[in-house]
């Protein structure tokens, strides 16, 4: 859409699509609000500031704007008339915009300094950057004291016995939590990130005491609901944890209010002697610095994830901000004393960058437990960037647990959907609910939109027709049957479904009832009880996050789509446990694996504000 009543650089760049109509009308609020004579460099900078967080991003890299905006595909950027990053830098310090306005002492944007060049922020998102870099230091500046004969035993209760010959990585992640204020536990899918966190939890009990307290949260109702289902089933399977957990979102843990302010802050800290984030990567900026600064100086954080995976659709990315953040621009005591002498070290398979990692609390689990290595292979050869290598891995004769799917020949597809389909419904209409949740799971289809011929919509259609003609049910008039596979939509928590929960409806005498999997129970309503809700025959792979499925097919938009990346891909690909098909040409998964979610921050290196009024860090 074009601003019509615009001029100058704005407009230029709305034409182009570079700005979005939002971008320049809140660039024009800003100035005018200030009071300040804004110039069309600053005025350009200031919209730009406002895009990056419309796309994810917390701040502008001024030297390489035109670089990511064409990274992004967004607009035409070549015949733009870019300003220099360096007049634009010296404009913007010089700015009252930055400096302060003569409507008051607040400025709106915020110049800093730092290794990856000059960055602008809207300053709200400066001072979140801010308040978790200080959090974060200064909880790496102590280490809590721990007895090393007690922790020895707590390990070998939670994990066995510990092996002389070598250095098991979730043993040492519990260590590492157990002697870090702040850990962060980082691994792909299948590399045992839950069942680490379990035994950490019983360990922890073990060493503080069975009434400590433990909250457990995620950023979304199902990854919440997935925890506890995990924690749950090694609490009654192995060791029962006294003080039974419950998790619940990010949201609810802080207090959250109609209004979008918080019950928890600094002046109103969690009562918890332990709190564990699972699936970190989900978390924009804005509720990591809230959480932060709810916490206790001595409460234990583990943050959990995987920083490869698909991001927030809010600003930031957090958890891969802090797996990769510069050593040399963080604090730390040095090792932590769990991993005693440096014989022991010397055992461990960690490499220099990883030790390095462990004195910021950082640890990534490698071995995968889930899928078979060939799907690994593809993985690693993804994150690398390596697209010839993940080529030759998904292409040429033989059997493949991961291949390339010529998108006009989808007969190995359609039988696997068809077959698909077939259990699900006989399972279903005997009224097996563990069988009926088992087919659910053995396949899906995973598309990177919601519409178009490549997206939800269009291939809902075509697998909708592959089963009718296989003698599938069809919905009539919004009847419900037996088969029929679900998605929630919206959070439920009366009804305990989430946002992303699959299920199915399957026979229940001479009525209906819809089955959802928790762990080793099964959740049961009548498909009346589900407000929002939606047949899912293909869903978006941001959903398919946190879930896992025996079989997945991939479906790739074409070459030039603005979402096809390399964390795309990843996501996807890691979704499966034993086989991928992936519809696209070979054209299309290059693209995703050279083109790489750009989000730009300053978290990963320290900076200097540039002539700020403050150095405030703590609202926001």
């Amino acid at each position: 859409m074009i601003v019509e009543s615009e001029t100058g650089l704005l407009s230029a760049f709305n034409e182009a699509g570079v700005l979005a109509p939002s971008d320049v009308h809140v660039a024009r609020s800003v100035a005018r609000l200030s009071g300040a004579t804004v110039d069309d460099d600053v005025l350009l900078a200031t919209a730009l500031a406002v895009r990056a967080v419309r796309t994810g991003s917390t701040c502008v890299q001024l030297d390489r704007i035109a670089e990511t905006v064409a990274d992004r595909g967004d607009g035409a950027t070549g015949d733009l008339p870019w300003p220099p990053a360096t007049r634009l830098t010296a404009a913007l310090a010089a700015s009252e915009l930055v400096t302060g306005a003569p409507s008051g002492p607040l400025a709106p944007l915020a110049l800093a300094e730092s290794a990856d060049g000059p960055l602008l922020y809207l300053r709200k998102y400066f001072r979140q950057e801010q308040s978790i870099r200080r959090i974060l230091d200064e909880r790496s500046a102590t280490r809590p004291t721990v007895d090393a004969a007690a922790l020895t035993a707590a390990l070998d209760e939670a994990f066995g016995a510990g092996d002389d010959t070598g250095y098991d990585r979730q043993r040492a992640a519990a260590a590492l939590a157990a002697t870090s204020w702040t850990t962060v536990l980082a691994g792909g899918p299948g590399t045992g990130k839950t069942y680490t966190v379990a035994r950490i939890l019983a360990m922890t009990e073990t060493l503080l005491g069975d009434d400590i307290r433990i909250g457990l949260c995620a950023p979304t109702g199902r990854a919440a609901a997935q925890l506890q289902s995990s924690i749950g089933e090694y609490s009654r399977t192995r060791r029962r944890l006294h003080s039974d957990p419950t998790a619940v979102t990010v949201h609810r843990l802080l207090g959250s209010r109609p209004d979008g302010t918080f019950v928890r802050g600094a002046g109103n800290r969690l009562p918890f002697d332990v709190v564990v984030v699972d699936e970190t990567s989900m978390l924009p900026v804005t509720m990591m610095c809230r959480l932060l600064e709810s916490l206790r100086a001595d409460t234990r954080l583990i943050l959990v994830g995987d920083p490869h995976q698909l991001v927030s659709v809010e600003a930031g990315a957090v958890l891969a901000d802090l797996v990769e953040r510069d050593p040399d621009e963080t604090t730390g005591v040095g090792p932590p004393q769990a991993f005693g002498s440096a014989a022991a070290l010397d055992r461990a398979d960690f490499t220099d960058g990883e030790r390095s990692a462990l004195t910021r609390g950082v640890i990534t689990l490698r071995r995968g437990h889930r899928y078979g290595d060939r799907i690994g292979d593809v993985a690693e050869a993804v994150n690398a960037g390596d697209a010839d290598r993940v080529l030759d891995l998904v292409t040429g004769d033989g059997d493949r647990p991961v291949t390339l799917v010529d998108p006009d020949d989808l007969d190995g597809v359609r039988g696997s959907v068809v077959a698909w389909a077939r259990d699900l419904r006989a399972a279903a209409r005997t009224g097996d609910a563990r069988a009926a949740v088992s087919a659910l799971r053995s396949h899906r289809v995973l598309c990177a939109h919601r519409d178009g011929r490549f997206g939800v919509a269009g291939w809902s259609r075509r697998i909708l027709g592959w089963t009718a003609d296989d003698g599938g049910a069809h919905p009539v008039g919004g009847a419900w049957y037996a088969g029929e596979p679900l998605l929630v939509t919206a959070n439920d928590r009366a009804q305990d479904v989430y946002n992303g929960d699959s299920g199915v409806v399957i026979a229940d005498g001479d009525a209906l009832a819809a089955v959802f999997e928790r762990g080793d129970t099964i959740k049961r309503l009548h498909p009346s009880q589900l407000a929002d809700v939606v047949p899912v025959y293909a869903m978006t792979i941001h959903r398919s996050q946190g879930s896992q499925f025996a079989e997945v097919t991939v479906v790739l938009p074409p070459a030039d789509a603005e979402l096809l990346t390399r964390e795309l891909l990843y996501t996807a690909i890691t979704r499966a446990e034993s086989r991928v098909r992936i519809v696209g040409t070979p054209d299309s998964l290059r693209a995703a694996v050279g083109r790489r979610v750009a989000r730009a921050s300053g978290l990963r290196t320290r900076l200097r504000e540039v002539g700020g009024t403050t150095s405030d860090a703590s609202g926001t």
